[in-house]
């Protein structure tokens, strides 16, 4: 899918607040409702949109304690340890990555001994190099049109 200029912007005002409605966001980007709602729908047909959700805040569910895990499998077992990480409440996020490593994992718990558990219970399958997270730096979700970047 081509994207134009009312596309990207789209992705932006979307992206910043999903809530809105098909009539604010025709709006804010100079088009009908209708016009709106057909380039979200190909944005969602195609993928680009993946869906919309809640960003919630774990610490105010009583998920304090953040840290980021580097794990190196001892193993091999991606998938196994993939579905193991996948089952963990206190998961965040994981990725898999290239590098010393295998995956970086996010957790957020209500403390210091769940974190301890999640690692002690890896300690036969991977090694783990645990990062605790003091705070988190906001960063705008920038989305552009790469054909609006200078070359270089």
């Amino acid at each position: 899918m081509n994207l134009d200029r009312t596309d990207y912007h789209i992705l932006r005002l979307l992206h910043d607040d999903a809530r809105l409605s098909m009539r604010e966001l025709a709006r804010q980007v100079n088009l009908s409702p209708s016009s709106v709602s057909e380039r979200v729908r190909k944005l969602e047909d195609t993928g680009i949109i993946r869906g919309y959700r809640a960003d919630i805040d774990r610490s105010k569910l009583g998920c304090g304690v953040r840290c980021m895990i580097e794990v190196t499998l001892r193993n091999g077992e991606h998938e196994r340890f993939a579905d193991y990480i996948r089952r963990l409440p206190w998961a965040e996020f994981a990725y898999r990555v290239a590098g010393k490593a295998c995956f970086m994992v996010m957790l957020s718990a209500p403390g210091m001994s769940e974190i301890e558990a999640c690692i002690t219970e890896l300690t036969p399958y991977a090694m783990t190099v645990t990062h605790v997270v003091f705070s988190q730096v906001e960063l705008p979700m920038l989305i552009f049109d790469p054909k609006d970047q200078p070359d270089g």
